[in-house]
């Protein structure tokens, strides 16, 4: 099952699908997961969930493997939660609303209810229904700070819709550092308790245009494969990504694709795989240098050289690019 959903997720971004939040991307299936339940969360029927994938309406769907949730068509009123289509309002010359360089993006409120399943958070239901986590549990009267109860009905009606800023640095043609690369702590990505293969995260680098050895090896030495982790510099999920670095992948190197999926292990990795594959563009296809830029921003490289444990990180990669097959 597996290769057919990679198949239909190349498809889909060779048919540049546009940038919209609720483009394609591929979900994990958690534990009791259904078709039912994931076409509910995401606007769709289980009829169009089902045809995306090539599989049988009753299908029964397997903890762990990867489904294609396809662009949000019409659905039915009573199953429908609506797509989170991004505005931008600029109201001065430099690209953003107020003159400070920050440009807003403001999505569409949410409509419909979702059964929590098991491994749920509100975090990632919230990135999803195109809301934020605080509304989402006042709407339904419960703790942010509590674990969730599979079986939970959560009412998305009338749920004011998120604002995400994004900050200047993601229009720039330079990788963020610093400041800009922390970005918003309240953006994306999310991480979810999700993990992933070597085999799987190196498909997903080649596929981006990463080496597959030096994308496991960064993805191994970032997070073990965890796209659960947050380190305490707020880098996020499987290739501890942080927010306005996220921000920069998505404005700068996505184009053509569908965009990143902020509560997804698989996008997760393909955002660190365009890094990637970009810093390695830009050092001439040298991976110890493009292993100091994901570290330490490649500007900062440039200018200031390898801090000292900048070249212990580049060390500890170079050996792990060996043990995954790499030079």
């Amino acid at each position: 099952m597996r290769v057919r959903v990679l198949i239909v997720a190349a498809m889909l971004a060779v048919l540049g699908m546009p940038p919209a939040a609720n483009a394609a991307f591929l979900h994990v299936v958690a534990p009791g997961e259904s078709l039912t339940s994931i076409a509910a969360l995401d606007g769709l029927t289980v009829g169009q969930l089902a045809a995306a994938n090539g599989l049988p309406a009753d299908a029964q769907l397997v903890s762990g493997t990867s489904i294609v949730i396809p662009p949000q068509g019409p659905a039915p009123a009573s199953a429908q939660v609506a797509p989170a289509t991004a505005v931008v309002s600029f109201a001065d010359g430099d690209g953003d609303s107020d003159g400070d360089g920050v440009s807003t993006a403001v999505t569409t409120a949410s409509t419909a209810s979702y059964v929590v399943q098991p491994g749920d958070t509100l975090t990632a239901i919230a990135a999803r229904a195109g809301t934020t986590v605080s509304a989402l549990a006042a709407a339904n009267g419960l703790d942010p700070a509590r674990f969730l109860v599979t079986g939970t009905v959560l009412q998305l009606s009338g749920l004011p819709a998120s604002t995400v800023a994004v900050s200047a640095a993601a229009t720039s043609s330079m990788q963020p550092v610093g400041a800009a690369a922390q970005g918003d702590p309240a953006a994306p990505p999310y991480p979810t308790a999700e993990t992933m293969s070597a085999g799987q995260i190196g498909q997903i680098g080649a596929n981006n245009g990463a080496t597959w050895s030096l994308a496991d090896a960064i993805a191994w030495q970032e997070s073990g494969f965890n796209n659960n982790l947050v380190s305490s510099s707020d880098a996020r999920g499987i290739m501890q990504i942080l927010p306005g670095t996220w921000a920069w992948i998505q404005h700068n190197l996505v184009a053509g694709a569908p965009p990143l999926a902020p509560a997804s292990a698989y996008d997760n990795v393909r955002g660190g795989a365009l890094l990637l594959h970009w810093l390695l563009q830009q050092t001439g296809g040298d991976p110890a240098m493009a292993a100091a830029g994901y570290y330490q921003g490649l500007s900062s490289v440039r200018r200031y050289g390898m801090f000292s444990d900048t070249k212990q990180y580049v060390q500890s990669v170079m050996a792990l690019q060996a043990r995954f097959g790499g030079g």
